[in-house]
C-alpha cells in the first residue's frame, strides 16, 4: 500500500488501508469479506471503509445503514499537517450525551439540499479538536472564504476539514487557491462518494 493521506488526520486513512488489505486477502484466498463486527477491533472506521459506499454509521462504527443516493457534489479536503490525537480530543470533549442525528437521512436533491441538511448536523469533536490544535480554525476559515463553498466543517476527530461545493470547477479552483496560500498544507479535491444500492 502506498499511503498518500496525512497520518492522524480524521479521514480514516489507516482504516481505508486496513480495508484495502482485507479486500486483497479475500480476493487472493477466495474467501468472503468479514462482517462489520469481525473487523471492528482493527478500528472504528474499518467497517465503513470495507463497505465502500455512503452509509449512516451508528455505535462505534459497527452499525451501517443504507442512505438514499447522495446528490452530486464535490469536496475540498484540507489538512494543516498537524497530527491530532483522537484520545486527546475525546478527553477535551465537554459532554458526550448530545442528541443523535435524525434516524432517517432524507432524499436530498442537489448539493444545496445536501449543504442545508449538513448545516443542521454537527461534529461534537470539532470544538475540542480546535482546543487541542487551534490551526483547525484557520483551515475552516480558509475553506469558508472560497467562492462556491456552501459549508466548511472538520472531519472526524480532525485535523482535516472539508468544504462542500456544487461543481468540480469551483472545488478545483478552491483547492488551487488554498495550496497557493498555504503550501505546507495537504489539499485534495474529490467528488462526494455516491450511495450504492
Amino acid at each position: 500500500l502506498e499511503k498518500v493521506l496525512p497520518v492522524s488526520s480524521g479521514i480514516g486513512g489507516g482504516s481505508a488501508d486496513a480495508a484495502a488489505t482485507l479486500r486483497l486477502l479475500a480476493r487472493l484466498s477466495g474467501r468472503a469479506l468479514p462482517g462489520a463486527a469481525e473487523v471492528l477491533a482493527l478500528g472504528a472506521d474499518v467497517p465503513v471503509c470495507l463497505a465502500g459506499r455512503a452509509v449512516r454509521m451508528t455505535g462505534i462504527g459497527e452499525g451501517l445503514a443504507a442512505v438514499p443516493a447522495l446528490p452530486q457534489a464535490w469536496l475540498v479536503l484540507v489538512n494543516p499537517m498537524v497530527a491530532v490525537s483522537t484520545p486527546a480530543v475525546f478527553k477535551a470533549l465537554a459532554r458526550a450525551d448530545n442528541a443523535p442525528m435524525p434516524r432517517e437521512v432524507p432524499k436530498l436533491r442537489g448539493a444545496a439540499e445536501l449543504a442545508a441538511f449538513l448545516t443542521m448536523q454537527r461534529n461534537d469533536l470539532e470544538a475540542p479538536a480546535m482546543a487541542v490544535q487551534p490551526v483547525i480554525g484557520r483551515v475552516k476559515a480558509a475553506l469558508s472564504a472560497q467562492a462556491g463553498c456552501m459549508l466548511a466543517r472538520m472531519s472526524g476527530s480532525g485535523a482535516t476539514c472539508f468544504g462542500l461545493f456544487a461543481d468540480p470547477l469551483a472545488a478545483s479552483a478552491a483547492a488551487r487557491a488554498i495550496r497557493a496560500a498555504e503550501p505546507g498544507w495537504w489539499v485534495a479535491d474529490a467528488p462526494v462518494l455516491q450511495a450504492q444500492s
